[in-house]
């Protein structure tokens, strides 16, 4: 695939996907709303380029990981958007955490204009972003995945084509499911081996590796000992992608308890001020206890 590629959003994740593609040797088109971001990509060959539409209308594959559904729709769908400015035939790739019924809108529109959309969130933070190992989760067309395979497996090493439009969002919601109540689990359990008198650090060496294991487990609960909170992903984001879950579970008629205790106990920890911190901030909520 011979293809120039527009990558819109650089932020903790979306800088080393980016560098990614570069590194495998693809052009590069940039544009993000902080050109700042993009100086070590602009070093290395990327191109800047000075609004989305002379990017969309410069590239033939455009992949976007920003921030909000809000930003998505706008980005897509606005006057100067992807789909009014791209390139019959071109590919375009939402890897942003967003709403299902955003996704299948955004392809409805992309259809009409003869563009191929997918949803391709991601999981595996800022670790797996800059590792190349991201779980890559895609909705659309079968024909449009098989394409564009080449370009997941540069940033990614689980890669799953999951159905039609937005059922890559609607399987980024069972991750965030899983993950939000895993985290309330990984900080009771931290909690509970100080009040005890364990050393944290040793008990996550029989834990981490038996059936308590999870990714959550190995990799944010180090940080939560050493005190980084350093965003591998933002609770702002995180706050937001757990609305969504609550919605479409809503939606579903589904009831999820854990969901909603996790998404209580985030923004109480954004009430403190910490919207910008990491999800392992989540102990503070504990450690405030003491």
């Amino acid at each position: 695939m011979n293809k120039t590629i527009g990558f819109i959003g650089l932020g903790v994740m979306g800088k080393s996907m980016a560098k990614h593609l570069l590194n495998g040797g693809y052009q590069l088109n940039v544009f993000t709303r902080t050109k700042e971001k993009a100086e070590m990509l602009l070093k290395e060959g990327a191109i800047w380029k000075d609004s989305i539409q002379e990017l969309s209308a410069n590239s033939d594959i455009i992949i976007t990981m920003i921030g909000y559904p809000k930003d998505v729709e706008e980005v897509y769908l606005g006057e100067k958007g992807i789909i009014e400015s791209a390139k019959p035939g071109t590919y375009v790739i939402d890897m942003t955490t967003s709403q299902p019924s955003l996704a299948k809108k955004i392809y409805d529109h992309a259809k009409a204009k003869e563009i191929n959309a997918l949803d391709a969130p991601v999981s595996g933070g800022d670790i797996g972003a800059r590792e190349a190992k991201l779980a890559i989760m895609v909705g659309g067309d079968k024909i449009a995945f098989d394409e564009c395979l080449p370009l997941f497996e540069l940033m990614g090493q689980n890669i799953v084509y999951q159905g039609e439009a937005g059922a890559g969002q609607h399987t980024k919601m069972c991750n965030q499911i899983a993950i939000a109540s895993g985290m309330i689990g990984v900080c009771e359990a931290i909690a509970y081996a100080e009040k005890s008198g364990l050393d944290p650090a040793n008990v996550l060496k029989s834990i981490s590796t038996g059936a308590a294991g999870s990714w959550s487990l190995s990799n944010l609960a180090p940080r939560m000992l050493a005190d980084n909170y350093e965003p591998g992903f933002f609770v702002k984001h995180f706050i937001k992608d757990m609305g969504i879950a609550l919605d479409e579970s809503a939606n579903l008629d589904l009831n999820t308890p854990g969901l909603q205790l996790a998404h209580k106990l985030y923004e109480q920890l954004a009430d403190l001020g910490e919207e910008n911190s990491g999800t392992q901030a989540l102990i503070k909520l504990w450690k405030t206890e003491k």
